[in-house]
């Protein structure tokens, strides 16, 4: 019999290094053609599965393929699509079951965070129970930092190194101007419900002259008055504060500082932005010069000042990954195991869907100063090695050669289309 083939998707948002843990999955199937076929990836994630449009990656070359490792955003297209639970929507189900059947797909690796792990979790088990068992790894990917049992997740070191450095330049920046210009500058950084992101801001402190001078955390509920007594005070003995807040900071009735009311895909809260409602808050109560920035996009794309840690860890859980499957394992995802802090040593390892599926990890109480407002020791010593190493992507006519992947899809073979 032909081996099973295998079918990759990203989901939600993407990172500088999700595409080095493609370049994991696709390089390391190619050494196992005995066990793997060919490697089908989603066109824009689970969507691609269930609207049948498959990329056929055994017809991308080596070279293409190697680029993948530098190249950052999602190279097959991701999607914030989920699949509800089997009661729910059956159909949904069927059509999956439906096309890897149609296409002999034994193997689904998902690449994702909480979500998506859920995901993989859930078609393990639906698979078994409709008659075509198919062997599901969740790969781990998340900017947020969120997802259990893993020292870290992909994407996260990278935008954690973006985040110190440009809170780290901007610091010299607004120090520069403070003596007759602005006297606050705030930068927003992601970070729902885990502040892992806006605590990575602090690694400037040393050079900045210990700025950034306040961070707020989603875990620790946001004090009005207490907040603005310590910029006033900052800024008269400093001359200008700088403020790195991650968007899910919250008031002490749990409300997001800038919820916009609205909800998206996964059901969480859209929120609207928290650096200008700071600014605002800034500006009328203590009238103080502000300026203000929102990283956004800018913060998980920024390939070109990606940690290597980040890229050698997002391509070896890839790796992980298929050779956990061609092993018989199934239901599990990779996680990151540290050894030691100094230096940093690291393993991969294991842990059941199961256990990880819709559970998130916040930033523990004693990384966070007393005051609420800073990192430890603790939290310095965790987040150090996350960011070390530069892995720059070949340059050309001073810009970084990033790879565009062709997207044409394979032959339909079922004649229904399906609405997503």
């Amino acid at each position: 019999m032909a081996p099973k083939n295998a079918f990759y998707a990203q989901s939600g948002g993407v990172t500088a290094v999700i595409n080095a843990t493609a370049c994991g999955v696709l390089e390391t199937a190619r050494l196992h053609t005995d066990k793997i076929g060919k490697v089908f990836a989603g066109k824009n994630g689970i969507i691609g599965a269930l609207k049948e449009e498959l990329i056929d990656t055994s017809l991308l070359s080596s070279s293409l393929v190697g680029q993948l490792r530098h190249t950052p955003a999602g190279a097959f297209g991701s999607c914030r699509y989920k699949l509800k639970g089997l009661k729910e929507n059956r159909e949904e189900y069927e059509r999956l079951i439906a096309v890897f059947e149609a296409h002999n797909i034994g193997y689904f690796f998902y690449n994702g965070g909480g979500d998506s792990q859920d995901t993989a979790n859930k078609v393990s088990q639906i698979s078994q129970e409709m008659g075509y068992p198919i062997t599901c790894i969740g790969i781990p990917k998340t900017v947020d930092n969120d997802l259990p049992f893993t020292d870290c997740c992909p994407g996260f070191g990278s935008v954690a190194k973006y985040v110190a450095i440009s809170t780290l330049e901007a610091s010299l920046d607004v120090a520069s101007m403070a003596a007759s210009s602005t006297k606050v500058f705030i930068l927003e950084v992601m970070g729902r419900h885990a502040g892992w992101i806006a605590a990575a801001g602090a690694l400037a402190q040393p050079v900045a002259s210990g700025a950034p001078h306040i961070i707020l955390f989603p875990e620790i509920p946001f004090q009005q008055a207490d907040f603005l007594q310590k910029v006033q005070t900052i800024v008269k003995s400093k001359g200008y504060c700088v403020i790195v807040v991650s968007e899910g900071t919250q008031h002490p009735d749990g409300k997001f500082l800038a919820e916009s009311g609205l909800r998206d895909a996964f059901g969480h809260a859209q929120l609207g932005g928290v650096a200008p409602y700071l600014a605002q808050m800034i500006k009328s109560e203590l009238g103080l010069k502000n300026h203000w920035a929102v990283a956004d996009y800018l913060q998980r794309a920024a390939r070109h000042i990606a940690s290597q840690t980040d890229v050698d860890q997002a391509y070896a859980l890839g790796k992980s990954a298929v050779e956990f499957a061609i092993a018989g394992k199934n239901a599990v995802m990779p996680i990151v195991v540290r050894d030691s802090d100094s230096p940093y040593r690291w393993h991969i390892d294991e842990v059941s869907l199961s256990k990880v599926a819709n559970v998130e990890k916040t930033v523990p109480r004693e990384f966070i100063t007393e005051d609420g407002y800073g990192i430890t020791d603790a939290c310095r010593k965790y987040l150090l090695p996350l960011i070390a190493g530069e892995a720059y992507p070949p340059y050309e006519n001073g810009l970084p050669q990033y790879v565009k992947m062709p997207l044409d899809t394979v032959e339909k073979k079922l004649k229904e289309a399906f609405a997503v």
